[in-house]
């Protein structure tokens, strides 16, 4: 194999071990999107085109989604922004827009339930920031609609609010109909909001169970892990919701820590070999190259004749010499050698 070769093979070894480093990530975060795409295909093929505008619709999934709990409504963007709406948990308040504003816009609510909220904690892997879900996963998405229905090319519309008119979300009654002694708002609570790029925003909860957002996306209640045992040792099982929307325990985040340094180290061990592997093929291909311009200088400086360049070619040549003529009458040697001088 020459050099050539070594780095081509060396380089593409180092983008895949770097591209399956974030491989699990990418796939889990991407099942949620697909979840997204199929709610809104199922809402969209299943929308009553015969309800009134404002109308909110209950949209029933097949058996394989059961525990997802979908609501849908049309509203015009206009009407959105001067009076806001309530859709489930969602209260959209007056003064949010639409980017961009298609006439009409179709809102789905999602409550994933206990069944489907675990692919956010292992998507989004929460064990990593040492928290884990105190709820059910709430989603509000906004798609264009037409007049007359719903849209045959819908694409995602963004509902977008400010710290004014905030777009709040109530968990109250989901997460005291599992715990009816839920009614103080409990510090250790955080609000989280995942974001479709893979990221994961917490912040305090603006009064008991409610959160605030400034767009549509997905929220959950979290807690600590810590908190999660210390509520479960004082109170008998606390405020969090049941164990199955849960993803580890109190030692996953540190498990989860602990393989991603393990994973980190030998990434960048493997990593960094193939990068010296790939240094030490680019050195033996540049000293080679040198080797043979040294040979063919010293092939050109070495060689009897002397080398002019004709056109773009470098051929030999020799100066330029002529043989005297030998005559074979004495008579006429004198006159020719007298000619040539």
């Amino acid at each position: 194999m020459d050099s050539s070769s070594l780095c081509t093979s060396t380089l593409i070894i180092l983008i895949t071990i770097l591209l399956s480093l974030h491989h699990s990530h990418s796939q889990s975060v991407q099942s949620t999107r697909l979840l997204d795409l199929m709610i809104r295909d199922y809402t969209i093929r299943n929308f009553k085109l015969n309800l009134n505008t404002g109308t909110i619709q209950k949209i029933h999934l097949p058996s394989n989604f059961s525990g997802i709990d979908i609501d849908t409504v049309k509203l015009r963007c206009g009407s959105l922004r001067r009076y806001g709406s309530r859709i489930g948990e969602f209260h959209i308040g007056a003064g949010v827009t639409v980017e961009p504003c298609p006439g009409r816009v179709m809102l789905v609510r999602q409550n994933l339930g206990s069944n489907w909220s675990s692919i956010y904690s292992t998507g989004y892997n929460l064990t990593g920031y040492n928290y884990q879900l105190a709820s059910p996963v709430l989603g509000l998405l906004a798609y264009n609609a037409n007049p007359d229905g719903v849209a045959t090319n819908p694409y995602e519309v963004n509902v977008v609010g400010t710290d004014q008119n905030p777009i709040l979300i109530d968990f109250l009654k989901i997460t005291s109909s599992d715990n009816p002694k839920t009614t103080k708002k409990n510090s250790s609570v955080l609000c989280a909001c995942f974001t479709s790029n893979g990221n994961t925003t917490f912040s305090d909860q603006v009064s008991p169970y409610v959160c605030k957002g400034t767009r549509q996306g997905h929220y959950a209640l979290v807690v600590t892990t810590k908190a999660r045992g210390e509520d479960d040792e004082s109170s008998g099982g606390g405020m969090v919701t049941s164990s199955t929307e849960v993803n580890g325990g109190s030692g996953g985040g540190k498990l989860s820590r602990w393989k991603v340094a393990v994973g980190s180290v030998i990434g960048s061990g493997i990593g960094a070999i193939l990068l010296g592997l790939l240094v030490v093929a680019m050195l033996v291909k540049g000293k080679k190259k040198a080797e043979r311009e040294e040979m063919e200088r010293r092939a050109y400086e070495e060689e009897a004749l002397q080398v002019s360049m004709v056109g773009h070619v470098r051929a030999p040549t020799a100066s330029g010499t002529r043989t005297l003529p030998v005559m074979p009458d004495d008579r006429y040697k004198n006159t020719h050698l007298n000619h040539y001088r």
